[in-house]
């Protein structure tokens, strides 16, 4: 454990580097960025929802460039085909065969802007590559690199001309992020900061390789027994909210899945991980659990009608489950 320690100590210090070569690039975001680090660090995907203008296209590419990761950013549109993003089969008539083009997913970062404004096709060939890391051209089934991370962007506001994503896919998604307005104190400091350092400017802390390494580390962090069965607990509790007694229980329609079970047990190692730490507490699981739950409850029609939020239901959850 000693040894675990040390090692998590160290790399603690080259993940505070990460942080602070993508903050040469915006202001706050903290959450965000600390969210994009969970998704690196675990190989779970990231969905990011926020309106335009909140600096996410800027984190995920100084983070892409602080890690040496081959990164490409697809604008979603309603004429999208799955071959733009997989890659297609081109004949040549002079050698009469077909040569294989590789499309963008072919890269260790996606940023998926506006995801949910390609039809349900194209969602259903990136579903392939998020889940099996790999993509079918023609007859041929081809491994995608390694790390392979999808980040995908949402607005929350405009809904007109979308295509709401299927709740498989939605649950393929390691987190939810939502990216807020920075503070008035934040505000103020992008006004007097008149130049942000490009992407080229960033210096490179890892390569994909000490990111494998990395990984590992994060998978030896410890969770005691007491700590599984909380997490057990909530995620339960979801599904039957009346054995904690929960307030907004009632307005549950479907809980989370067990595949939650296991994305808030590595986003809670990660959290323990950034802090320094080789073991998780019951805060880690606290403060992990949100990004988690938040896209994987559904509420029921009753609480659009009364306007109660995932979030609400989720700190209703946490308050209601019992922390050993």
């Amino acid at each position: 454990m000693e040894e675990i320690t040390k090692q998590i100590e160290t790399a603690h210090l080259l993940v505070n580097r990460i942080r602070s070569e993508v903050g040469k690039t915006l202001v706050g975001q903290e959450k965000l960025v600390d969210g994009l680090l969970t998704g690196l660090l675990t190989g779970g995907h990231v969905l990011i929802e926020g309106v335009p203008g909140l600096a996410k296209t800027s984190a995920v590419k100084a983070l892409a460039a602080a890690v040496q990761a081959d990164f490409k950013r697809i604008q979603f549109t309603p004429d999208l085909l799955p071959a733009d993003l997989t890659g297609t089969e081109i004949y040549r008539p002079k050698t009469t065969d077909f040569v294989t083009r590789k499309g963008p997913l072919f890269n260790n970062i996606i940023l998926a802007d506006e995801i949910n404004r390609a039809p349900s096709k194209v969602q259903s060939a990136l579903l392939e590559a998020m889940e099996e890391k790999q993509v079918t051209i023609g007859d041929s089934t081809y491994a995608l690199p390694s790390p392979f991370l999808v980040l995908a962007t949402q607005n929350p506001i405009e809904q007109e001309g979308t295509y709401p994503l299927p709740e498989a896919q939605v649950d393929r998604f390691m987190l939810k992020v939502l990216v807020e307005y920075p503070s008035r104190t934040q505000e103020l400091e992008i006004l007097k900061k008149t130049s942000f350092a490009a992407v080229e400017q960033i210096s490179p802390v890892v390569s994909c390789e000490d990111l494998a390494g990395l990984k590992r580390l994060v998978d030896q962090v410890y969770v005691d027994e007491k700590l599984k069965e909380y997490i057990v607990n909530l995620i339960f509790a979801t599904r039957n909210p009346e054995s904690c007694k929960m307030q907004t229980g009632h307005y549950i329609e479907f809980g989370a899945s067990p595949r939650a079970t296991i994305f808030l047990a590595k986003a809670a190692r990660v959290t323990a991980f950034l802090a320094g730490r080789a073991y998780v507490t019951p805060q880690d699981i606290k403060l992990a659990g949100p990004d988690v739950l938040r896209h994987r409850i559904l509420l029921s029609f009753e609480a659009e009608a009364e306007e109660i939020s995932t979030g609400q239901v989720v700190a209703d959850l946490f308050d209601s489950v019992e922390v050993p």
